[in-house]
C-alpha cells in the first residue's frame, strides 16, 4: 500500500495516521483481491478497474465515499452509526469509532453489485 505514503504523510497527527492505516489494513485484509490506486488524491480500492471505494480527508473528520448507491442502500445504517452523510459520502469524525461491520457491508455490496460493471463508475 505504498501508494498511499503521500497521503497518510498528510495527516494532521499520529493519531490520524493510525486510524487511517488501520482501515486501509483492514481493507486489504479483508478483502485481498481489491486493487488500491490513488486518483484525485483519495486512496481508492478498485475491483477488476472498477471502483469500490473512496477515502478523503478534512480536519475534523475522514470521509468514506461508496458512490450513491451504497448510500443509499446503507443510509439507516450510515445514520444508526451517527456519522453524517451526503449522496455520495459518509463521514467520520477522528473522535468516533469505526464501524468495521457497516464497511464490510459496504465494500461486499459494490464487489457483488458491480461483479458485471465494466466502467470506472456505476453509470
Amino acid at each position: 500500500m505504498t501508494e498511499f505514503n503521500d497521503f497518510l504523510q498528510s495527516l494532521e497527527n499520529d493519531k490520524q495516521k493510525a486510524t487511517m492505516e488501520d482501515i486501509f489494513n483492514w481493507v486489504s485484509e479483508t478483502f485481498p483481491k481489491l486493487e488500491t490506486t490513488v486518483k484525485w488524491h483519495q486512496p481508492m480500492f478498485t475491483h477488476h478497474g472498477t471502483f469500490i471505494i473512496a477515502f478523503s480527508k478534512s480536519k475534523q473528520h475522514f470521509s468514506v465515499a461508496p458512490e450513491a448507491k451504497a448510500i443509499a442502500k446503507f443510509t439507516k445504517q450510515i445514520d444508526a452509526s451517527a456519522y453524517s452523510q451526503t449522496n455520495n459520502l459518509f463521514r467520520i469524525k477522528w473522535s468516533q469509532d469505526v464501524d468495521y461491520s457497516l464497511l464490510k457491508s459496504i465494500i461486499q455490496f459494490n464487489i457483488e453489485d458491480k461483479a458485471d460493471c465494466t466502467t470506472f463508475w456505476r453509470s
